[in-house]
């Protein structure tokens, strides 16, 4: 009899592009990035750096910018503090303090100028090498409870193709979003993807399939990305690199997973909001207490609503 042994998946790293200015958060984030906003009692950048490792990808390059240190730091051991701790008996405090330095092995490389999304991508090309890997975008979370990147992995493996992360969203709010053009596959919750429009109207839009921040990208995407031209608001967009992978001119397909999960856009104060929230009710130790304060507190906003 002989063991059989776990198929490792051809994707071990991830990229997490983390060198915007988060200026719509600022004040906030004059001083601070805005992906080490706290969601509950954690900067919302280790969630992404958690999803990341929970789908076995130990490998984590975070691409950063101008004061972006804290997060190097916030990724780091603090001996001082683990000390202190540690002298005081506080076991638990001591295990959140060492579980960000532990979850995977992570790197920076710092973005010269923030030139788009496809060139912070284009520069994790030597980290990455030869390999197909994952890029998480650091303002989009994914709830652990509905695990999305195992499954984009799986059918990158299976196709070898390219996979993106999509999402159905209210006709409405197509503009807001990249946009992608589909044909359907035997599974209802992937499919095959002819084409992707930054933005569009909800006139011009070929789908309610929206573009959310998970890729799995085969590395001919440095090719694509080396030869191409600024787009939208003069910065090289990944979108029109996969735009030019969905039509045929590399040489793997470009796949969607349709996500059906819980998502928080971090990225809009309003959602960063609803995300404190709605994590919050269900947090371990504040759940109860949170939980009771809202239906409380919607009690009083609605008797003065009535009032008003």
């Amino acid at each position: 009899m002989t063991d059989t042994q776990p198929v490792r998946s051809s994707v071990a790293k991830a990229v997490i592009p983390a060198a915007g200015l988060g200026t719509r958060f600022l004040p906030a984030t004059k001083a601070m990035p805005k992906e080490m906003l706290p969601i509950v009692d954690k900067p919302a950048i280790q969630y992404v750096v958690e999803e990341a490792a929970s789908a076995g990808l130990s490998d984590v390059l975070i691409i950063t910018g101008r004061n972006k240190s804290n997060i190097s730091n916030h990724f780091d051991s603090v001996p001082e503090l683990e000390y202190a701790l540690e002298r005081k008996g506080d076991e638990g405090k001591l295990a959140k303090v060492r579980e960000s330095s532990n979850l995977a092995e992570v790197h920076l490389l710092r973005q010269g100028k923030p030139a788009g999304l496809g060139h912070a991508v284009a520069c994790a090309r030597r980290h990455v090498g030869d390999e197909s890997f994952a890029v998480l975008l650091g303002d989009d979370l994914i709830d652990d409870r509905d695990p999305l990147l195992d499954r984009m992995i799986a059918e990158h493996d299976a196709r070898g193709a390219t996979v993106i992360a999509l999402m159905e969203v209210p006709q409405e709010s197509i503009h807001l979003y990249g946009c992608a053009a589909v044909e359907p596959t035997d599974d209802p919750d992937v499919v095959r993807v002819t084409g992707l429009v930054e933005k569009p109207s909800a006139e011009e839009a070929p789908s309610n399939l929206a573009v959310i921040g998970r890729y799995v990208l085969r590395p001919e995407i440095f090719d694509i990305l080396d030869d191409l031209e600024p787009g939208r608001g003069g910065e090289i967009q990944l979108t029109d690199a996969l735009n030019q992978l969905a039509e045929g001119k590399g040489d793997g397909p470009v796949y969607g997973v349709v996500f059906r999960g819980r998502r928080y856009d971090t990225g809009d104060r309003a959602d960063w909001i609803k995300a404190n929230v709605l994590l919050g009710v269900d947090h371990d130790e504040l759940g109860e207490e949170i939980s009771d304060w809202i239906i409380d507190f919607a009690e009083q906003l609605r008797a003065r609503r009535s009032d008003g």
